[in-house]
């Protein structure tokens, strides 16, 4: 049994020679991608072999990974005109070999080989030396083979903790940007090329490209996300058939985003494509484009980590206002649909955002939801945080809202104004309390016959509340007597 298995070792290790024979003789390189194991260390104890049983073989040595070698090419401009078709395709076939730089050590020629080459490739591409419409197939096997791969797992994963926030360590730089970087620039060169005809291209930049650097956008290399937000933002530019997909496609990674994951560190780019995108939007706005806004955009104000995409978010949702008015009611219900309850940094941003809404509403959308925000912005008033009271006060110094109240003041007075007065007796912050009194007069000065009825109705309020309270107490005290009494007796 034990010649047998040596025989069968020794006709395999001759077939793969011949093999590796074969190949080599066609002048093609192969190489051999060797998976790293962490190496474990038997700890039980085997079993005795039987006394007849044949003895088993010995285990063969695991190859060692040996370092990548890659074939210098010359430049093309050292050959003749007649070989650098030929030349440029085999160095784009060359690109498409991935290095590993795990261990640059091992692979620093092969690594510099590459980028060389692909640098070259950049210079010709930009150089407008090479013609798009030639060798495109290749071209964005080239790009598709360097950069659609699977992302590092992100910090907060590598820790196992839920607390960390993974969108403020920036940090993170990618092994493989040397190649990615130039992958990246021959792409977009290649996009906007006046050259590429989109008929042939859209055959290669098709939906499931799309769809691919959608995922890449998660990438916690900052770099990498702002290439893919010019390249995306280039491919809705000139690939009009692609608009609708691409619009549905972001939408989906928000969806997955607001009520999945949580997590995504492309979020602040995408909102940056779709405010260009919102802008350039035709009126009468669509349905489907009001629809992403209540769905989408609105959501977004959901998430812990909205600090890190407010500004784009902002943006995005001021554009639609501006683009159609009547969509400041359904935004400003949304807005405080998702108002944060707990978190101090989130309510200053939503009230600065607030601000930019109010600004571009027109008083007939004011007044659908003027009360519900007073009673939103009178709890603001009286917050013990200082920084959410003062920038709640900051908004009457905007005049396009203070001639939004002085239309509305006979319904917004009376709800803010027990919280202007509880500012005016007992807010700690000295600052507050000065903004308060600038508030305060300015309701005096605007209409001082309804200031003096809320004053009325205010302080009435408060000697009722006083005597309830002188009640409750009383009745206390004579429950206690009696108590004391049945106890005595």
């Amino acid at each position: 049994m034990f010649n047998k298995i040596i025989k069968r070792a020794h006709a395999h290790k001759k077939s793969a020679k011949s093999g590796h024979h074969e190949n080599s003789s066609n002048g093609q390189q192969f190489y051999e991608v060797v998976m790293k194991h962490a190496s474990r260390t038997a700890t039980a104890t085997a079993p005795p072999a039987a006394a007849n049983s044949d003895p088993l073989p010995s285990p063969s040595p695991v190859p060692l990974p040996r370092p990548l070698v890659i074939e210098h090419l010359p430049p093309l401009r050292e050959v003749p005109s007649s070989e650098r078709p030929s030349l440029f395709l085999r160095k784009i076939q060359l690109c498409c070999i991935l290095c590993d730089f795990s261990d640059v050590s091992k692979n620093a020629t092969a690594i510099e080989i590459k980028r060389q080459t692909l640098y070259e490739l950049v210079d010709i591409v930009q150089s407008g030396s090479f013609k798009f419409t030639e060798n495109q197939d290749d071209l964005v096997k080239m790009i598709s083979a360097n950069i659609f791969r699977c992302l590092p797992p992100a910090s907060h994963e590598n820790t196992a903790t839920e607390t960390g926030d993974p969108e403020e360590d920036d940090t993170f730089l990618e092994p493989s940007w040397p190649h990615l970087q130039l992958v990246y620039e021959i792409l977009l060169r290649y996009i906007v090329s006046p050259e590429t005809d989109i008929k042939n291209a859209k055959r290669y930049i098709d939906h499931i490209f799309v769809l691919k650097l959608l995922d890449l956008f998660d990438s916690e290399d900052m770099r990498e996300r702002e290439y893919l937000k010019t390249i995306l933002h280039r491919i809705y530019g000139k690939f009009m058939v692609h608009r609708p997909f691409i619009r549905k496609a972001i939408n989906n990674v928000f969806y997955r985003f607001i009520f999945e994951t949580q997590r995504h560190n492309g979020i602040a780019e995408l909102l940056e494509i779709l405010g260009s995108i919102i802008n350039g939007f035709a009126l009468p706005m669509k349905e489907e484009h009001k629809l992403f806004l209540i769905r989408a955009l609105l959501p977004l104000h959901k998430p812990k980590s909205v600090h890190t995409y407010h500004n784009q978010l902002a943006y995005c949702i001021v554009q639609f206002v501006e683009k159609d008015n009547r969509l400041a009611e359904p935004v400003i219900k949304g807005m405080l649909k998702y108002w944060p309850v707990t978190n101090c940094q989130k309510e200053v941003l939503f009230l600065g955002e607030l601000e930019e809404v109010l600004e571009s509403t027109q008083p007939a959308e004011f007044q659908k939801c003027m009360i519900s925000l007073s009673r939103k912005l009178g709890q603001c008033l009286n917050s013990p945080h200082f920084q959410i009271a003062e920038r709640a006060l900051y908004l009457w110094n905007n005049e396009h809202i203070i001639s939004l109240v002085a239309q509305n003041r006979s319904v917004i007075l009376p709800i803010i104004f027990e919280a202007l007065e509880r500012n005016m007796q007992s807010h700690w912050n000295q600052a507050v309390h000065g903004l308060t009194v600038n508030v305060r007069k300015m309701f005096m000065e605007m209409d001082t016959e309804l200031f003096e009825e809320c004053q009325r109705r205010y302080l009435e309020k408060e000697a009722g509340a006083r005597e309830q309270e002188e009640k409750r107490e009383l009745t206390w005290k004579q429950l206690e007597a009696v108590a004391a009494q049945a106890v005595i007796g």
